[in-house]
C-alpha cells in the first residue's frame, strides 16, 4: 500500500471525503493516504489481496485495526516465508489474538503464497498480472454518491475467476473489486471528495 506523503490530512476535518471514510480516524487516514493510489510493489499487492480476503464477513475498520499485528504475525506478508508455514505455525497463529483466528483464512494465506509463485512463473510479477486487466492505467469513475459505487463488476468477476484458477482463496468478485479500489486500479473517490480532482490530475 502506498504510504502517506507526510501531510497529516486525516486530522483535517474540514475536508470533504467519501462518506465511508468518516466512520473513524483510522479510516480517514487510510482514505487520505492510501486508498485509490496506484500500487505496483508485488509484496504490497500481495498483502492487500490477503487483507481484502480476511475482511470477508468483517468490517474494514477491524482489518485496519489489526493490520500491524497481522503484518508481524505473517512475516510482513512475505510469500517466500509464508509458503513454508506448517501445521505447527497454523496452530500458533490460531492462538494469536492479533490476527483473524479463522483456520480457513489462515490456510488461505499459505495457499495464496503458493499461488503467488504460479503468477510469477506465468506473468513475471503480480504487478503485471493485475495491471494488464486495466491496460496499465487506472479506471477513473465519477460517482456522485457512495450509493452509486458497485460492489463488483464484470471485470472483477473475470479477475476473481482467473485468481481461483491459479489457486488463490478468498478472492470472490466483491473482494477483488475492493482490492482494485484500494490498489488504485480503480479510482472510486466520489466527485465531492477532496481527492477526486487530485486523482484526475495525477492519474
Amino acid at each position: 500500500m502506498v504510504e502517506g506523503n507526510g501531510t497529516n490530512l486525516a486530522q483535517n476535518d474540514k475536508l470533504l471525503r467519501c462518506q465511508w471514510a468518516n466512520n473513524s480516524s483510522l479510516e480517514r487516514k487510510y482514505h487520505d493516504e492510501e486508498w485509490g493510489r496506484p500500487v505496483h510493489d508485488d509484496i504490497k499487492l500481495f498483502e492487500m489481496l490477503i487483507l481484502e480476503g480476511k475482511q470477508s464477513g468483517l468490517s474494514w475498520s477491524t482489518i485496519l485495526s489489526k493490520r500491524e499485528t497481522l503484518r508481524e504475525a505473517f512475516h510482513g506478508f512475505d510469500p517466500s516465508i509464508i509458503i513454508n508455514y506448517d501445521e505447527n505455525k497454523i496452530e500458533e497463529l490460531l492462538q494469536n489474538t492479533g490476527v483473524i483466528r479463522n483456520r480457513l483464512k489462515i490456510k488461505a494465506v499459505i495457499d495464496n503464497a503458493k499461488a503467488y509463485y504460479k503468477v510469477k512463473e506465468q506473468y513475471g510479477t503480480l504487478d503485471e498480472f493485475f495491471w494488464r486487466y486495466v491496460n496499465y492505467t487506472p479506471i477513473i469513475n465519477h460517482w456522485k454518491d457512495i450509493s452509486e459505487v458497485p460492489s463488483k463488476t464484470e471485470l472483477s468477476n473475470i479477475i476473481s475467476k482467473d485468481l481461483k484458477k491459479l489457486g488463490f482463496k478468498f478472492v470472490g468478485s466483491t473482494s477483488v473489486y475492493s482490492f482494485m479500489q484500494s490498489s488504485g486500479m480503480i479510482n472510486d473517490h466520489i466527485t465531492t471528495c477532496f481527492l477526486y480532482d487530485k486523482g484526475e490530475e495525477e492519474l
